[in-house]
């Protein structure tokens, strides 16, 4: 999908895209792109969702979900992260 600014650098999302992602974007600049990043509607309820089952896990719970995904990933690609 590509789109183009107009005259006063406006740029036109796509309406399904707004419908899927919402109205607010954070915009991230690299050195040969920009990316998108919606921003949620309540971010704090975005962040818990995300968070799923460690919601309420200790620090160190999470380090080690960390290293088991971490791991997990390795093994599938041959170690060629």
């Amino acid at each position: 999908m590509s789109t183009e600014t107009d005259a006063q650098g406006r740029l036109y999302i796509p309406k399904e895209v707004r419908e899927k992602y919402g109205q607010k974007y954070h915009i991230v600049m690299y050195e040969d792109r920009i990316e998108l990043i919606p921003v949620a509607d309540d971010p704090l309820t975005a962040v818990r969702e995300a968070a799923g089952e460690l919601h309420d896990a200790s620090v160190q719970e999470i380090q080690d979900y960390i290293e088991a995904e971490a791991k997990d990933v390795a093994e599938e690609d041959g170690g060629d992260r």
